[in-house]
């Protein structure tokens, strides 16, 4: 009962005027950037990141530093606009607008990973995996498999859910095999990222520029030969050095999908389908339309429990297995974020970049920096300059935000993911090796994008 009464008090919060979110966003931004304590505020928040690219070697969860010092800068703001006798309102009006904004992202992917924590109760995807190790494929034709159906999965599911499904079949399939799970997970990183850049629900970044009405829901999809040519470049030659053979075939198993697996997985589709309606037809909040797609996995769940108690589930159980570290993490990001932006440097950031070289140089070098920073804080300090761009740059930003986190292990969500799943098999050192191609695939990319897309 306690995470239904969590979901009930977000609900609530994002019934607050979301108007005067938007004054507050238009409010003149302040340039504070020169005082010694945004300077601090500054520090902390790379300080925080350093520990946050650290999570592999330190063991510490990457949420821990990036909440602490989120609220350490809101207090150092408080203390400073106290010094200045700047009004308390400003603050307060900004700090609600950044909670709408982290609750509607929080509420959609909460929905999204509890369905798929569902699925996984179901045996949906052991049963998969058992499938796959019967088909007698070679290591050679799994790879391919697992690279195809990670780049389409990740644009239904997000990048980090999926390859937490993918890591887990690669594991159990390879388990002979150490070089094929080390490069076959590095492949699932690249095509999760790919697959996410053309959809609105693939990745954080992409579902951000869709809710902020930047890039609409059909528009997302002249992204799909960048993304494609993305993943097919860097696979390419990472198949040259995939082993040859065959994995041994898997024992016999009388595993099978529980009671009700299809429903729920029509149910899952359903629920997406319902929040495309509700924001291209009905100028609703995508949020909403998950909201509506867990109520009736709620209802279905309470069906299940009535008929056959021994194939019930506590759908609050697997809400508690969600991903929290990474929600949390965001948390901590958008208001970290918001008070740099309060203090000026993203206003200072966007003159430096976005005006001084152009939005198309800007955007190719956003793509670069969310390799080293992870892209879900770069993309969210782009929707906050807000500079002047039509939609192809929007698209470009989109592109190089989503496949730009592929250079690195630590620049996306599905890349830390798959340090922490697959640990022993995937590190950032065996990341690195294959970064000159990586490279390759985002330059192909965005010369598809332009090509294809360009005015």
């Amino acid at each position: 009962m306690k995470h239904l009464q969590l979901i009930q008090i977000l609900a609530l919060m994002l019934l607050a005027p979301i108007t005067e979110g938007r004054e507050a966003a238009a409010h003149p931004v302040l340039d504070l950037t020169h005082h010694p304590i945004a300077i601090l505020c500054l520090g902390l928040f790379a300080f925080a990141y350093v520990l946050v690219m650290m999570e592999e070697v330190l063991g510490l969860r990457k949420s821990k530093p990036i909440l602490l010092v989120a609220a350490i800068i809101w207090v150092l703001i408080s203390i400073l606009d106290r010094s200045l006798d700047i009004p308390q309102v400003q603050v307060n009006k900004l700090l609600r607008a950044d909670l709408v904004e982290y609750a509607e992202l929080f509420l959609f992917l909460l929905v999204s990973t509890t369905y798929v924590n569902v699925l996984d109760e179901r045996n949906v995807f052991r049963v998969l995996c058992l499938w796959l190790a019967r088909r007698n494929l070679s290591y050679r034709r799994l790879f391919w498999v697992m690279g195809i159906v990670t780049f389409l999965l990740s644009t239904i599911v997000n990048n980090l859910t999926t390859v937490l499904i993918v890591s887990t079949v690669v594991m159990m399939i390879g388990r002979d095999n150490p070089r094929f799970i080390t490069l076959t997970c590095l492949t699932a990183v690249i095509a999760s990222n790919a697959g996410g850049a053309f959809s609105p629900f693939g990745d954080i970044t992409t579902l951000m520029v869709w809710q902020d009405d930047k890039v609409n829901f059909d528009q997302f999809f002249p992204l799909f030969l960048p993304a494609l040519a993305n993943f097919l470049i860097p696979a390419l030659c990472i198949y040259l050095a995939i082993p040859k053979g065959t994995p041994p075939l898997a024992k016999a198993s009388n595993l099978k999908v529980k009671r009700g697996s299809w429903f729920i997985l029509a149910l899952f589709l359903l629920s997406i389908c319902i929040a495309i309606v509700f924001e291209q037809f009905l100028d609703l909040p995508p949020y909403l339309g998950m909201m509506m797609g867990l109520s009736l996995l709620m209802i279905y769940a309470y069906h299940l429990e009535r008929r056959r108690k021994e194939e019930c589930f506590d759908l609050f159980h697997q809400v508690r297995d969600v991903e929290w570290d990474t929600l949390l993490f965001f948390f901590g990001v958008v208001f970290a974020v918001g008070g740099l932006r309060y203090l000026g440097y993203l206003s200072l950031a966007s003159h430096a970049i976005y005006e001084n070289l152009g939005p198309s140089s800007a955007n190719i070098i956003v793509g670069v920096m969310s390799a080293i920073v992870d892209n879900v804080p770069v993309m969210l300090a782009v929707l906050h300059m807000d500079p002047e761009m039509d939609l192809f740059q929007w698209q470009l930003v989109t592109l190089t935000a989503g496949v730009g986190g592929s250079l690195l292990a630590v620049g996306s969500a599905a890349g830390v993911a798959m340090l922490g799943q697959a640990r022993e098999y995937y590190t950032s050192l065996s990341h690195l090796r294959w970064a000159p191609v990586i490279l390759l695939g985002y330059i192909a990319s965005i010369a598809i994008h332009f090509w294809l897309n360009g005015p």
